[in-house]
């Protein structure tokens, strides 16, 4: 699964490399190893200009997604799924608030777009966000599981 990952903005305990490995495992966990993905690390700067321009919203956001195709895949279409932007300024600030460090934030942020890339959204009613909250938390569940796995297993 071709995942990519543009780091415009580097961040202390924000790695590269961890974060294409989750997204490998979010699009694993939702039956979408095939897809293509590609996630961008960028400043309040970049994002405010994309969020002005593409959903007139002339403000920094946390995280863009800019999906290629709609609804789920047909088996064997190994299309592109889209583009998730994440603002590591905006995440830094959410992380202090919410007492959690700036790679667990980018990763609640990169599950929160690749949702948005296979239709969920959280803005048209609320049982479509109690629907993408609910996944969002099953998607932590799995990454954390994994991660504990890994730790056991190296013991």
């Amino acid at each position: 699964m071709p995942v990519s990952v543009v780091s415009r903005r580097k961040m202390a305990g924000v790695r590269v490399a961890a974060i294409r490995t989750a997204a490998r495992r979010i699009l694993q966990a939702l039956d979408e190893s095939g897809a293509e993905l590609t996630v961008s690390l960028v400043d309040d700067a970049e994002i405010h200009r994309l969020n002005r321009d593409y959903r007139g919203k002339d403000r920094p956001t946390d995280v863009l997604a800019f999906a290629m195709r709609e609804g789920r895949r047909v088996p064997d279409d190994n299309a592109m799924l889209g583009d998730v932007v994440i603002s590591l300024d905006t995440a830094v600030r959410q992380a202090c608030r919410r007492g959690a460090t700036a790679a667990q934030e980018v990763q609640t942020l990169l599950i929160h777009g690749i949702l948005h890339l296979l239709g969920y959204d959280h803005e048209r009613s609320a049982v479509e966000a109690k629907a993408m909250k609910a996944m969002e938390r099953r998607l932590h569940a799995r990454l954390r599981d994994v991660s504990s796995r890994r730790s056991t297993a190296a013991l």
